[in-house]
């Protein structure tokens, strides 16, 4: 069975049966009628998948595998904070007029700074450092920048990466501050997975564990429900990841170097409300 449906249906139980709500406080979020979007939470939630062994992907929930990847272009590699820039519209309700989502996301990871060595953005850093300085313990990222807070329409769910290298194996610790965990819980798990690898490979290295450190994991009321029928579903074996080996430049993946073979799920079957 998929390690990564294991983990979720381990994950989602724990919020059901010792999460605590939010139901008599008040909360920012709401739904798209104005009905203010309560929770139910566990606080401290760590995961670590070994990319070694299984692509952690659901099986009792499709992940879009695609849209996955291509966001995490979008932010990683384009650097991107312009809307029309990604080929799905999961990021249309945060657009303001200007067409971005202010300087969030890809805008923080391109801002560059002048180091010793020469001038980086926040990407190029890691990547210069995976290949000249592998055992350095300061290798990471982090877009959760206070002075621009005010400027973003959403502020950074998933805010900081942290990179280390053990022997020629490279790990990577994925910090977020919240994680709406029936929409978004197995995408950012895909989507620093691919990451992760993408750099190792790259780097010449071999990617080892993706560790994914959640300090606000929920489930939202109208979720809750449709959680329950998720994790009953019957649970697959993990599919195959195929990644283009003959990419060695991280600006050169694209969405199609990435193939999943023998991916087996289940549709969920209805349209899950985001709140806002």
């Amino acid at each position: 069975m998929s390690y990564a449906d294991q983990v979720f249906v381990k994950n989602i139980q724990d919020i059901l049966e010792n999460g605590v709500s939010d139901e008599n406080c008040k909360v920012r979020p709401k739904w798209e009628d104005g009905t203010p979007a309560h929770t139910i939470k566990k606080f401290g939630i760590v995961n670590r998948y070994d990319l070694q062994k299984e692509f952690p992907i659901l099986t009792i929930r499709k992940t879009n595998f695609e849209a996955a990847i291509d966001e995490i272009l979008w932010i990683w590699q384009k650097k991107s904070n312009v809307v029309a820039d990604l080929h799905s519209h999961i990021w249309d309700q945060w657009c303001g007029p200007d067409g971005t989502i202010g300087k969030a996301y890809g805008y923080q990871l391109g801002k560059k700074a002048i180091y010793k060595e020469g001038e980086f953005d926040q990407v190029d850093r890691v990547l210069f450092d995976l290949k000249n300085n592998p055992n350095s313990r300061r290798i990471m990222t982090n877009i959760y920048n206070f002075e621009d807070l005010h400027e973003m329409n959403l502020y950074p769910c998933a805010y900081s990466m942290t990179f280390n290298v053990s022997g020629n194996v490279l790990n990577g610790i994925l910090n977020q501050r919240s994680n709406d965990m029936l929409v978004a819980n197995n995408w950012n798990v895909v989507q620093y997975s691919i990451l992760l690898m993408m750099f190792a490979q790259v780097s010449g290295l071999v990617p080892g564990e993706l560790v994914h450190v959640i300090a606000d994991a929920h489930l939202y009321d109208r979720h809750i429900e449709i959680a329950k029928e998720v994790i009953a579903k019957e649970q697959y074996e993990a599919p195959k990841l195929i990644m283009n080996p003959n990419v060695k430049n991280f600006y050169d993946f694209k969405v199609e170097d990435f193939q999943l073979v023998d991916y087996k799920y289940h549709l969920l079957g209805k349209k899950l409300p985001v709140a806002e």
